[in-house]
């Protein structure tokens, strides 16, 4: 697998991970609405109510090891743009951009 690909693949993973990130908190946010209306129903228990508690605590703990990767992974991926910003910047010319530029506003014409 060539150098981009590695980092297409790891760009590729931080965005499922971004993604299971919004789903888990979803669920917690159904879990915590569902805890709540349980306890404000009469004939439901105070162990019902301990219960999806504890579901929705189970996914907190889900969601806070997320965010955990997700800060170690994107701290790595922003390096990664950091030093190709820093290469593209000494390699790349002020006179070869204008050249670009010129040549793509005279292809519109």
């Amino acid at each position: 697998m060539g150098n981009r690909k590695v980092i297409q693949t790891y760009y590729s993973d931080l965005n499922n991970l971004s993604e299971l990130l919004l789903k888990l908190v979803n669920s917690y946010r159904i879990l915590i609405g569902g805890a709540d209306e349980l306890n404000k129903i009469a004939l439901s228990s105070k162990s019902d109510v301990k219960e999806a508690l504890k579901r929705a605590d189970k996914i907190g703990d889900l969601i806070d090891d997320v965010i955990e990767v997700l800060e170690h992974s994107s701290s790595n991926y922003s390096e990664y743009c950091d030093i190709k910003t820093q290469l593209l910047k000494e390699r790349l010319s002020v006179e070869y951009v204008y050249t670009e530029i010129e040549q793509d506003l005279s292809f519109k014409e």
